[in-house]
């Protein structure tokens, strides 16, 4: 589990199942991640072989991001976090605190 524990790895790894995607791109399919988060969560992400990085020698330079063959086998659970997250919709602290 510790490959996917982060503030906004599960959300990359999400837009990411969908297809691949430069830089940009995914940082506007995140509103509110830094420019610095996005760094260290997708280095961290490629470094757990997650994520696999594309680089193109071109001008001007070109990076693609994706998900690896290993991550594609997490689609199942995050397809099952989706729906889950649809019937239930967001839970707060507080929420969870009441029922105890």
């Amino acid at each position: 589990m510790r490959p996917l524990t982060g503030k906004w790895k599960i959300e990359i790894m999400w837009s990411l199942a969908q297809g691949t995607h430069r830089f940009g791109e995914l940082r506007r399919a995140l509103p509110g991640i830094t420019q610095h988060m996005l760094t260290v969560q997708l280095r961290e992400l490629e470094a757990d072989g997650l994520v696999k990085r594309t680089a193109y020698e071109e001008m001007p330079p070109r990076v693609e991001y994706d998900i690896t063959e290993a991550a594609r086998g997490l689609q199942p659970v995050f397809q099952t976090l989706i729906a889950w997250s649809k019937q239930h919709g967001p839970i707060s602290r507080r929420h969870t605190v009441d029922r105890e």
